[in-house]
């Protein structure tokens, strides 16, 4: 008899919660039993599938009544639960840095190292990457598939959304406000956001890195190759959703810029958008709200030996969060439940 997809979500309410709701409608796809929950003491409901769904506490849950859990709360929370749902028999997405870089649990981004779902002999522990580390994989890894990557040089502008529902609101509070003549007061920030840069995301590492610098080095070489080596600026933007990345590769046999484009259209999840005109290239403003991971201003390195540039830029909440979980989720289902 087939099983049923019973899915469970930790962090129901948050931005990427309610975007993973969002997305598995417009996907149809049949979740026979949702059970969302949370940690606050607040009722709350989500709408979901034509129904409204009251948020359930998570210390109360029975994670047995469920067989694919999502967790979207954090790395502390995830902590504390996400093994226990596992050996309540439930395969586990964890879309937090808490289990990134453990040798028993996989990294996954489904179009390029999907198989490893396909391989899979029980309810597993798997780690979703960081946002900035998906949509610069998604593209390198084509290129990846032509020459080898010796070195990655990327600085990124990524936007408050990344930060969550309370800094996009310290962004939009401080817009209005500094055109009132009110003073800035950062809270979710270092510094003021509102028309400024922030280059740090995340603590600052004793190498001198911020942690989210850290994780695309790290996570980038545990998807791709361990010897790649990548040097990383992440800055924060005065933008709501969509990151962009700035990449500068060094191959170790030529590749051209012809040869790049072509791979690159033809590879899953990537779309090329790139002509040598004014406004000939994606932002972030096109990429909000649509799946694919878009490619622009490709053009060969002139200071290196066999060199290539790309911007790259993807909805950080949907290919870099939601969307690639439930894409994890639903190989699960196609391999596992039915």
């Amino acid at each position: 008899m087939d099983k049923k997809l019973n899915m469970a979500l930790v962090g129901a309410s948050g931005v990427v919660g309610k975007k993973i709701l969002q997305l598995l409608e417009k996907k149809g796809i049949q979740v026979d039993k949702l059970f969302p929950l949370g940690s606050s003491t607040v009722s709350q409901t989500v709408h979901f599938q034509n129904q409204d769904y009251v948020i359930g506490s998570l210390d109360d849950f029975d994670p047995t009544v469920a067989n694919i859990t999502i967790f979207s709360a954090g790395g502390s929370v995830a902590k504390q639960y996400a093994r226990k749902f596992v050996e309540a028999c439930n395969y586990v997405i964890d879309l937090s840095s808490e289990f990134r870089y453990e040798d028993d649990v996989p990294l996954i981004i489904p179009e390029i190292n999907g198989a490893i779902v396909e391989n899979l002999d029980e309810p597993t522990l798997i780690a979703n990457p960081n946002c900035s580390t998906i949509q610069m994989v998604v593209a390198l890894k084509p290129l990846e598939d032509l020459a080898s990557i010796n070195r990655i040089n990327v600085s990124t502008y990524q936007s408050t959304s990344g930060a969550g529902k309370a800094a996009m609101e310290e962004l939009f509070n401080q817009t209005k406000g500094i055109f009132s003549n009110q003073e800035v007061q950062p809270e979710s920030f270092t510094k003021q956001i509102s028309f400024n840069v922030i280059p740090q995301i995340g603590p600052f590492l004793e190498n001198g890195n911020t942690e989210e610098e850290q994780k695309m080095i790290n996570e980038t070489k545990k998807i791709m190759r361990p010897d790649i080596l990548i040097n990383a600026t992440c800055v924060r933007v005065p933008t709501f959703i969509g990151h962009a990345e700035s990449i500068n590769l060094e191959f170790d046999s030529p590749i051209s810029e012809e040869e790049a484009r072509e791979v690159l259209e033809q590879a899953s999840g990537c779309i090329v958008y790139d002509e040598r005109e004014d406004g000939g290239y994606s932002t972030p403003v096109e990429s909000a709200g649509h799946d694919a991971t878009y490619i622009s201003r490709i053009r060969a390195d002139e200071t290196v030996e066999y060199g290539l540039n790309l911007w790259v830029v993807s909805d950080n909440l949907r290919k870099g969060a939601a969307l690639n979980a439930i894409q994890i989720a639903e190989a699960i289902n196609e391999d596992y439940l039915y």
